[in-house]
């Protein structure tokens, strides 16, 4: 089996999943390879009939490994996901998640000079860089200013600067992206949307009517993109975007924690009710975040597609085994 060649690093999460689905639904014939520090809890067999995949245990802090990898697969794309990417982690453990997240993505470069390869790749970044904004500044584009207040975002916005400067000065084939927060199934319950299906679920399945869940601070709001919209969008850039240019994916529509929970409330037909944890708000959160993606909607003809109640329904659905 022979096609366009694609390392996904990061592999065995949420969005390499995803992606892996999605050159899966296609109609060309893909080899995939796949890299992380721990295995996928996905079985990749099923994809095996369309695509030819490897996986391949890898910490990207060891350039030496990573560097073989990348010389005997010698990739025509490279998916640069692996990171930590909770926010709330980066507060728990900065220097860890700086160093990681900065260290990974330079080694990353380094092997790929040293191998003398010239694939493309697709450097993935957040909204948590633009900061907190004034909504005379909504919605936000990728020339703005960037104020970041997370450990999480000075790391992405470091990653972001050294990829411009590989692109000016070693002419890598680096494009780049400002993600925001993307939604949907598979999705690890660590994170604000699965942890509220799950603890609602759980509400339900005790057989209440009715419940109260501990939360942040539900007034914030943030703008959610489902993470099959996001998969076709890094496929585009991968294969047709511009080196060095920032690309906002996102749905462009501002939505509040408390709404989120309403509507899985409706779809789980439970009533619930909210209180709010002091430990679970985060120091200086972004208070609105909501995006533009005007850029690769002219530029590449991408656009979300699936709506926010479809995400959560298709999220309870995977979670709890539920009908409609």
């Amino acid at each position: 089996m022979n096609g366009k060649k694609f390392l996904i690093t990061g592999f065995s999460g949420f969005v390499g999943r995803h992606f892996l689905q999605y050159l899966y639904e296609r109609s060309e014939a893909y080899e995939v390879c796949g890299v992380d520090i721990k295995e996928p809890a996905f079985d990749c067999s099923v994809y095996k009939d369309k695509l030819d995949i490897q996986f391949r245990k890898v910490n990207l802090l060891n350039r030496d490994e990573l560097k073989t990898v990348l010389t005997e697969f010698a990739p025509d794309y490279i998916l640069h996901l692996a990171s930590f990417s909770s926010v709330a982690y980066s507060w728990q453990h900065p220097e860890d998640c700086f160093i990681n997240n900065t260290h990974i993505f330079l080694n990353l470069t380094s092997a790929l000079k040293e191998a003398g390869l010239t694939c493309r790749i697709l450097s993935i970044g957040s909204s948590e860089e633009y900061g907190n904004v004034s909504k005379e500044q909504l919605p936000l584009k990728e020339d703005m200013h960037l104020t970041p207040v997370s450990p999480y975002a000075v790391a992405r916005i470091s990653q972001e600067m050294l990829s411009r400067v590989f692109v000016d000065h070693y002419h890598l084939n680096i494009i780049l992206t400002r993600s925001f927060n993307h939604i949907g199934p598979w999705q690890d319950e660590r994170f604000v949307v699965p942890s509220f299906i799950r603890r609602i679920l759980n509400i339900k399945n005790s057989g209440a009517k009715a419940g109260m869940i501990e939360t942040g601070d539900t007034m914030i709001i943030r703008d959610f993109v489902d993470v099959r919209d996001v998969v076709k969008a890094y496929y585009l850039l991968l294969t047709e975007g511009t080196p060095g240019e920032i690309y906002n994916i996102c749905s462009g529509k501002g939505v509040p924690l408390s709404e989120v929970i309403e509507v899985i409330a409706r779809i789980t037909e439970t009533d619930i009710r909210t209180k709010v944890n002091p430990e679970f708000v985060r120091p200086d959160d972004n208070r609105v975040i909501i995006g533009s993606h005007d850029k690769i909607t002219e530029q590449l003809g991408w656009r979300p597609e699936i709506s926010l109640e479809d995400t959560l329904r298709d999220m309870v659905a995977e979670m709890g085994n539920l009908s409609d």
